[in-house]
């Protein structure tokens, strides 16, 4: 009779972190943040923890000794390290701007400018660290010759603006797809090709002023660019009467959920009902001194802070897209955007004054999002009477770009909703 071997230790976590690092050193993406970089890291969580340094670009793991200086320091205790690499991880520990933003048990030294100029590698490194498996979802049927783009010249008062816009489906109900703050319509290109959406909705996603494909308003001094809600309101105001011929039902992202909201509360005239998509309660903090910054690659610094927003379990591939089409934003786009969303929404002030019978809401929460937490959803909800919440497992704070899969049914759920108790007008 065989006697059955006594199961192998767990390995220190220092070790394991090490593994992981020494795995992704030579990860493609990895190389392209690290480039021009000169600094040292130290991963903290024992008596040695890991040591990294980056020299014009290159990296290596455990050259320097325990009396060198790190420029950076990540300092935890063993057992928050321990939960980092659990598959999945809990929410706050998905990702390194997660961790020095949103999570108490970690600790980030440094100077605020290195550190910014790092994140885009700070971020692909801990992607690497946190790897988890990917899980099925049910494949959808997508046909992009479905979606067709246009230009359309907005009129508000005496202020022009080209907008473009992409338009899909043949349904009698309109849906007005509103990007996030610094992004466009490109968001919602896995909405706009899904055939079954198109077959039951019309689906509109317009790049607003100033973003993506659109052009800033005719006019513009170029000065200081700030986003308010009545300038956002009256453009998709304008877009809904001018381009899409009445009211609709808004599904909105973030920003375009906070909108969206303010619309039910103050246009319900043109609002059929609301999919708010990781709406605010209050997103105070947001803004970042480095989103516009002279000595910061904004493309890459932008890109990165909304990747620590997704959620790990979320496929790479899309992760990247959805960060793509931050790299590529204008700059002061993105912080002049936050102005909005950050500092002068309040679902406490907005939400009572949405009439959820005249217009019906819905709230989805992303588990991974630590800007718009479900808890915060929860909040929001208790201030709309009949507002349907629903908390999306396994997403982050883009759910229809970084995993539109598994957001699929979430989004027929408040779509459904919306339509179970909107008022055709």
């Amino acid at each position: 009779m065989t006697t059955p071997l006594a199961p192998r230790p767990s390995q220190p976590i220092q070790t394991r972190l090490r593994e992981k690092i020494r795995t992704g050193l030579n990860d493609a993406e990895l190389l392209r943040t690290a480039r021009n970089l000169s600094l040292s890291l130290h991963l903290r969580c024992g008596p040695q923890g890991c040591r990294i340094s980056v020299t014009e670009g290159r990296l290596a793991l455990d050259t320097m000794t325990v009396t060198d200086q790190p420029e950076i320091t990540i300092t935890a205790a063993q057992a928050e390290w321990e939960r980092l690499i659990q598959s999945p991880p809990p929410p706050l520990y998905n990702s390194f701007t997660a961790l020095q933003i949103a999570n108490p048990a970690f600790q980030v030294d440094g100077d605020p400018l290195l550190i910014a100029q790092a994140r885009a590698l700070l971020e692909c490194m801990f992607e690497r660290i946190i790897e988890v498996p990917l899980r099925p979802a049910k494949p959808v049927i997508r046909d992009p010759a479905l979606i067709t783009g246009h230009y359309s010249d907005l009129r508000l008062g005496s202020t022009y603006c080209r907008v473009y816009h992409e338009v899909a489906g043949s349904g009698a109900v309109p849906v007005l797809f509103l990007h996030t703050a610094g992004a466009d319509g490109r968001q919602y290109f896995d909405q706009l090709s899904d055939t079954e959406l198109g077959a039951a909705w019309r689906l509109h996603a317009p790049d607003m002023p100033f973003h993506g494909r659109s052009m800033p308003v005719e006019g513009w001094d170029w000065g200081e660019y700030c986003l308010t809600a009545g300038i956002y309101r009256d453009w998709v105001c304008a877009f809904l009467e001018q381009v899409v011929g009445g009211p609709a039902i808004l599904v909105g992202g973030s920003m375009g959920a906070a909108i969206a909201l303010v619309m039910a509360a103050e246009r319900p005239d043109l609002t059929l009902g609301v999919v708010a998509l990781e709406p605010p309660f209050r997103s105070r903090g947001r803004q970042n001194p480095f989103q516009m910054h002279p000595a910061v690659h904004g493309g890459l610094h932008n890109a990165a802070f909304v990747r620590g927003l997704m959620a790990p379990t979320s496929p790479l591939d899309h992760r990247r897209r959805a960060g793509w089409i931050y790299s590529q934003g204008a700059p002061g786009i993105y912080p002049g955007d936050l102005a909005f969303y950050s500092e002068e929404f309040d679902g406490a002030e907005t939400g009572p004054a949405i009439d959820s019978n005249r217009c019906p809401v819905a709230l989805l929460s992303g588990e991974y999002d630590y800007s718009a937490t479900p808890a915060d959803g929860a909040r929001l909800a208790s201030h709309i009477p009949g507002a349907l919440h629903l908390v999306m497992a396994g997403l982050g704070h883009f759910p229809a770009t970084e995993d539109p899969d598994t957001f699929r049914p979430h989004l027929l759920r408040g779509l459904q909703h919306v339509c179970e108790h909107m008022i055709l007008r």
